[in-house]
């Protein structure tokens, strides 16, 4: 029996781990790509949060997002660091949740993965682009450019649109859809915000642990705690990756209000700042050791109080309303990055049309899904290599079973 897998990503290598753990199966890893899990080692800036521990308690998005509960209960993170451990990877989690590799490099993941995938049943065939899939007696013909393979099995492992510079495609869908699926619509997830704040490019690269609030014409929309940064174009960082979801999509004012201090309140911030009165710094210092530099004298300069003014000549006032900015600067959005900056694809091929509990498709007998392709998404944090490990375990675990 031949497996054929279409993508060696994080779900496309787990699937053919999984499938191969029987013998008699034979796996054909497909990779258009010159090297295997390439997003992969990107990932969390080049650390690979690997998982969460909580991941198995919900955070994921869709349709039907109970239809990931099935495979994020039986391949639940616990079991997927054994799994991994089993690979030779050490993990250090923290307290949020996020696992990491402890070499905190992504590219130990990777390793790990490459090694084991060394087996004499796997086969990786990597510049493998497929153009058409058809269904035949036999199984499935995957055809690119050059060749063509007869497999018994098919497991659609092609990642999503998200990332397109490291990778990310329509393919998946375009194959999916090809074989009787149907898709939703595709937006971009886990995301960068554009602004129109004039101080952002002032602030380009500094980051601030704040809460974030997203509010749209004045209501709140989502809300979020973790670091923030900067960019020369506008808000970036984990906090917004998290509350970034389809964010700016209906017209309306957007706003992100920064609570850029959340451990003290304002009062107290703003009897700091006057004790800061018998000193002899200028204004731009007002903020020094509390914030950024860069940051904070960028605030004291949104309170209309002069950067050069002695701290000593300001009024009770004053100092107030720069500790108002601390604790709320409102930042104007103006549209989400597209899908070459999104982390992960929002939406993707209905998962009505696939069996929960096997990942096996409800239209094409032989024919499995897993991943990203597929309309399940997860919050920041480990979430959505979570998904592509059980959803892929599982996926390969049913499709590499003898009978059918």
């Amino acid at each position: 029996m031949t497996i054929g897998i279409i993508g060696a990503g994080a779900s496309g290598m787990a699937a053919a781990l999984a499938a191969a753990e029987n013998p008699e199966a034979q796996v054909i890893l497909l990779e258009r790509q010159s090297r295997v899990g390439r997003k992969l080692q990107a990932t969390g800036n080049g650390r690979c949060n690997l998982t969460n521990l909580h991941a198995a308690q919900g955070g994921y998005h869709g349709e039907d997002p109970a239809f990931a509960r099935f495979a994020l209960e039986r391949f639940a993170p616990e079991k997927t660091l054994d799994w991994f451990y089993q690979l030779g990877l050490f993990t250090l989690a923290e307290p949020s949740g996020r696992v990491y590799p402890y070499s905190d490099q992504a590219n130990s993941v990777v390793d790990v993965l490459r090694f084991a995938l060394d087996k004499p049943n796997i086969q990786v065939k990597l510049g493998f682009e497929v153009n058409r899939v058809r269904k035949t007696p036999e199984g499935f013909l995957v055809e690119s450019r050059e060749e063509g393979l007869v497999v018994q099995r098919l497991i659609a492992a092609c990642g999503g649109l998200a990332g397109t510079k490291l990778g990310g495609g329509m393919s998946g869908y375009q194959l999916l859809r090809a074989l009787g699926h149907r898709c939703t619509k595709l937006r971009p997830a886990l995301v960068q915000i554009r602004s129109s704040w004039k101080a952002l490019p002032g602030l380009k690269g500094v980051r601030a642990n704040c809460r974030a609030r997203i509010l749209h014409d004045g209501r709140l929309y989502r809300e979020g705690a973790g670091e923030l940064q900067f960019t020369e174009y506008g808000l970036s960082g984990p906090v917004i990756f998290e509350i970034s979801r389809d964010v700016c999509r209906e017209p309306g004012e957007w706003i992100c209000r920064l609570d850029l201090l959340p451990q003290s309140d304002q009062q107290t911030l703003t009897e700091a700042l006057i004790r800061r009165k018998s000193t002899a710094l200028p204004a731009g210092e007002l903020l020094t050791g509390i914030l950024h530099n860069r940051l904070g004298r960028v605030i004291v300069q949104e309170a209309g109080i002069g950067l050069n003014r002695p701290i000593a000549q300001l009024s009770h006032r004053e100092l107030g309303q720069a500790a108002e900015l601390v604790k709320g600067l409102d930042v104007s959005l103006t549209e989400a990055m597209g899908m070459d900056a999104a982390q992960v694809t929002a939406g993707g091929i209905r998962t009505e049309e696939f069996d929960e509990t096997t990942m096996q498709s409800k239209l094409v007998p032989g024919l499995y899904a897993c991943g990203e392709v597929l309309d399940i998404d997860g919050d920041c944090g480990g979430y959505n290599l979570q998904w592509a490990w059980s959803s892929g375990l599982l996926a390969g675990s049913h499709a590499g079973r003898t009978e059918a």
